[in-house]
């Protein structure tokens, strides 16, 4: 008797495999600093969690096999060979080591492509650090990730105690990898119970390619009924350009409690208030390159979206509607740009008008995976013309996290770039903060940390309008009991 045919990659994640190019490594990464506990913290303590830890993610033991012949899409195997410490690496800086030399180590590691022979996952343990701190970059795949959260490979070693009690390490042994007879055999199955599947692979055999262009068209139909507009008219920005393999990273820090108090007084969402900081950084961003700024000037921005109810807030999983925003980049009231963004998402929320995630999914994973690469090449072009940059915005813990008795001091997200993408922006939630990875071509980019330092500057913008709003109603109330009013005119 056989060998059972393993798990099969889903269409999704097959898709993200074919989209990988040299310039557009398709991992999802993330920086979490740490400071140091009294007793230590060593690339023996990290690997050593790992081991212990990573029996609750099989899938960082298994690697991709193709099915000979392309039959059908790749299989996860276990990795026979599987080696711990070639996926958990040791790096340093030069003590005394800056936060601006971290950034430049992860753009360097980020830029590399994972092994498509070994598991699709890697660890940096990154030493010396100013003020006994450490920082742990993480690189997974997003075929590996599979619509959890892009930290996930991060929550594997994290506890909200310091002193949390070690699981103790499960024996694993590899199970036998299927030949390539029984993949074909498989596949043969598979193709079975799916006829049309089957009509596909035939015709695509066949170098009928006229019908497998007329199936692209049926799968991208409810993306182009959303995007349709914004595809012959997504505004002309240097967000989008010719992108190499080199990347640049830099981050911000803002207080979650300011943009509370941002979103509260001009009642919105954490998530409009995070867009509208996006909207006034990149403004700033621009008019400092010598760009043409008009009151008109818009960026549209794909924002992907948790569409959860509560009942699932504790699900690994989580479903995603992906909205498309015109940022108002060239009005100059950031009470305006905050305004006409909220109304944006609440009109979209409201009409239903989202690429919505089945419909993103299904542009590279309609067709057997003999035409996964065409579907993707559909999806990298609807991308291109569709949006200037992608902005994530992912809650994350509000309690403090430990690895290994660490205390994460921060986690900031590396959101990768599309073709023709030379910006994405991530957001993290965590303990008070919001974390902003930035995320760029190291050519079209060449001043991101200039943006970094605009997003400081926006939140600040939008911190005067709560301030100055209520210094002028204290000041009417004052005029009203006959006193001076603070504001003249007032």
């Amino acid at each position: 008797m056989g060998v059972p045919v393993p798990e099969r990659l889903s269409a999704l994640d097959a898709s993200f495999l074919y989209l990988e190019e040299a310039s557009t490594p398709m991992h999802v990464g993330g920086v979490a600093i740490f400071a140091e506990p009294e007793d230590g913290f060593d690339y023996d303590r990290l690997v050593q969690l790992l081991r212990e830890r990573i029996a609750f993610v099989p899938r960082y033991r298994q690697r991709v096999r193709e099915v000979p012949g392309h039959f059908a899409g790749p299989v996860w195997v276990d990795d026979a060979d599987f080696d711990i410490t070639y996926h958990v690496r040791r790096s340093a800086l030069p003590r005394p080591g800056t936060d601006t030399q971290l950034w430049e180590l992860v753009a360097r590691i980020m830029s590399r492509r994972l092994d498509r022979d070994r598991p699709l996952w890697e660890f940096y343990l990154v030493e010396g650090l100013t003020d006994r701190r450490f920082a742990i970059i993480t690189k997974t795949h997003h075929a590996v990730v599979d619509g959890a959260t892009a930290l996930e490979i991060g929550q594997v070693i994290l506890d909200t105690s310091p002193d949390a009690r070690q699981p103790r390490p499960v024996r694993w042994r590899p199970a036998a990898e299927p030949s390539g007879l029984e993949l074909v055999a498989g596949a043969a199955a598979d193709i079975v119970r799916r006829p049309t599947e089957l009509l596909d692979v035939v015709r695509a055999g066949a170098g009928d390619l006229r019908l497998a262009a007329g199936r692209t068209a049926s799968a991208v139909g409810g993306v182009l009924s959303v995007l349709r507009t914004a595809t012959r008219s997504t505004p002309a920005s240097p967000l989008n350009a010719e992108i190499g393999k080199a990347r640049r990273f830099t981050t911000a820090t803002v207080s979650l409690t300011d943009l509370k108090r941002v979103k509260t007084y001009h009642d919105t969402t954490v998530n409009d208030v995070v867009l509208a900081v996006v909207s006034g950084a990149l403004r700033s961003w621009l008019m400092m390159r010598g760009e043409v700024v008009r009151t008109s000037t818009t960026l549209r921005a794909l924002v992907p979206v948790s569409v959860r109810g509560a009942e699932q807030a504790n699900m690994v999983g989580q479903q995603v509607a992906a909205y498309l925003v015109d940022l108002p980049i060239g009005e100059p009231s950031p009470v305006v740009r905050l305004q006409r963004i909220a109304f944006a998402m609440r009109g979209h929320a409201e009409t239903g008008q989202a690429v919505a995630a089945k419909a993103l999914t299904g542009l590279a994973g309609f067709s057997p995976p003999t035409l996964h690469a065409l579907g993707a090449r559909v999806a990298g072009d609807l991308s291109r013309r569709g949006y200037n940059l992608v902005v994530t915005n992912v809650p994350g813990p509000q309690v403090p996290l430990y690895a290994g008795g660490a205390l994460m001091l921060g986690a900031y997200p590396v959101v990768p770039l599309a073709r023709h993408q030379a910006l994405s922006i991530g957001v993290t939630s965590y303990n008070g903060v919001l974390c902003f990875g930035l995320n760029g071509d190291r050519e079209a980019m060449s001043d991101i940390d200039t943006l970094a330092e605009a997003i400081d500057e926006a939140v600040n913008d939008l911190l005067d309008t709560v301030r100055t709003q209520r210094l002028a109603v204290r000041s009417g109330m004052r005029a009203r009991r006959g006193g001076t009013p603070d504001v003249a005119g007032g």
